[in-house]
Order: C-alpha cells, then structure tokens, then sequence
C-alpha cells in the first residue's frame, strides 16, 4: 500500500474543480495484482461483462463488480489506500464500497466513450459520491486518457443515462423526466473548460459522481489502455432507484432511502470523527 494521505491541493481542486490527479497512489504490487485479475476476466468474464469488437480488429472489455468474485479485486477495494483517500474527500464517519468497474481499450479501438456523469446510472442520491479511476498503462489522449469538463459537478444537472457504443448488454435505459439529454459537446468544446492529464501506471483520476466526462478512443497502434475504476460513497447517500439506472447495480434488498450498508455496498472503513 502507498501513501493514502492526501494533500490539501488535491481535496480542495476536487472539491472546486469535480476532478483531479492523484500520482503514486498504487504499490507496483497492488497494480501487478489487479492487472492479473484483469487478465482473468479477459480470459473468463465475469457476470456483467460488456464489450464489442470493432470491424477493423478493435477490442473493448468492460465489467461490473468484479470485487464479488474476484479475491485480489475484493483486496484491493477493501484494503488499499483508496477507502482512506476516499473518506479524507468525503470527512466521513464510514465509506462504502458501491462498486468497481473495469475498462481495457485495447491499442486501435478508435471508438471513443461518449461524454455522459455517472450519478444518473447509480440507484443512489447524495452528494458523497466519488470514483477512483486507476491506470494501468501508460495513458494519454492518444490511448484514451479521459477528459472532464472542469466545474461540471456543480451544474445540478443530471443527464440520460444511454447505452455505451456498441456495448448493449445493458439494454436501453428507461427514461427518466427529470433528466436532460446530454449536449453535443465534442461539437462546441470552446464552450467549456475540458480537461485531462497524462497517467502513469499508479497514477489515478480523482472525480466525482456529477462531473460530465468522456474519452476519445485508443489511436496508439501498440498501446492498450487498462483503467480500473472503484466507487465509493460517504454518509449522506442512500439507496434510491429512479427511472434510468442501471439494474445490474440496484439492489432489491434495499428500500429508497435506507443507508448503502449491505452485502452488495459493504462499508470499508468506519472512522470517529
């Protein structure tokens, strides 16, 4: 484990910003053994896979919860730095897990993943809520580095949840009224304040569940691009399933409203402050 401790920069540009890096947060051991997983749900996917290929040989994998199955998954979500990193964002009494998620676009998968916030998806509300995308690569706008619009979380707006490319195992997602259509933005990008940085393996994006981001595809032609993203959520979040989210992530044994704290969002850490 590295250092969990984070800077004072870093919480303030998350807070202020939606988005920020964290470098070194991953142990070249930690990284060796989620690339290992990552390689076993390659092999042999899990329950929630979703990907495609490409006409011109192109390959994206993507999974869901992979930490219920997975013993070096599951290590990782619970006993890494990334539950401290995530408490010292939040200043919260407990953190839960909600879940990770896997994304590997493999070198010449030109697709690009669409600008979209994730909080839509979630059968959750609360402002708690934080993802930790992890590199495992080398990554760069050229293999795929996400790209966030800088302040976005502070919009209050709240953008329909659509299916991924070509990756439709999800089925399409009810509609919900209270939500809007996600702008052209690759059509107006001067018209925002769009950000990324190059990662490091072990480097991590920092972001919070409302900042819109996307990704262009992976241009390199030996470059792949494996990111390993966990969620979690702090105090104020409850269960909530409005129209629009994704279903492999509801869970029937929670009414809206009631805390996270169950066997599918486990709580990883609890402090007393």
């Amino acid at each position: 484990m590295t250092d969990s401790r984070l800077a004072d920069e870093s919480i303030a540009a998350l807070r202020s910003d939606g988005v920020t890096p964290l470098r070194s947060v991953v142990s070249a051991a930690e990284l060796e053994s989620v690339a290992a997983a990552i390689e076993r749900d390659l092999r042999s996917p899990g329950p929630f896979f979703h990907g495609y290929r490409t006409d011109d040989g192109g390959l994206f994998h993507g999974n869901l919860r992979l930490w219920e199955h997975d013993d070096a998954c599951k290590a990782f979500c619970f006993s890494s730095g990334l539950p401290a990193i995530a408490q010292q964002c939040f200043a919260s009494r407990k953190v839960n897990l909600l879940y990770d998620q896997l994304f590997v676009k493999e070198a010449g998968t030109d697709n690009p993943t669409r600008w979209h916030n994730d909080q839509p998806y979630w059968a959750i509300r609360g402002q708690q809520v934080l993802s930790i995308w992890v590199a495992l690569d080398r990554t760069t706008l050229k293999t795929g580095a996400l790209e966030f619009i800088r302040g976005s979380h502070l919009w209050n707006r709240w953008f329909q949840p659509e299916p991924f490319g070509e990756t439709a195992a999800h089925g399409v997602y009810e509609i919900n009224p209270e939500y809007e259509p996600i702008p052209d933005i690759d059509a107006n990008r001067d018209d925002y304040d769009i950000v990324s940085w190059d990662l490091e393996p072990g480097d991590a994006f920092l972001f919070h569940g409302l900042t819109v981001h996307g990704a262009p595809g992976n241009s390199s032609s030996q470059q792949r691009r494996r990111g390993y993203a966990v969620r979690y959520t702090g105090d104020d979040v409850v269960y909530d399933t409005r129209p629009g989210t994704n279903v492999h992530l509801r869970n029937k044994l929670l009414a809206d409203g009631q805390p996270l704290d169950s066997a599918q969002y486990p709580v990883v850490l609890r402090t007393n402050i």
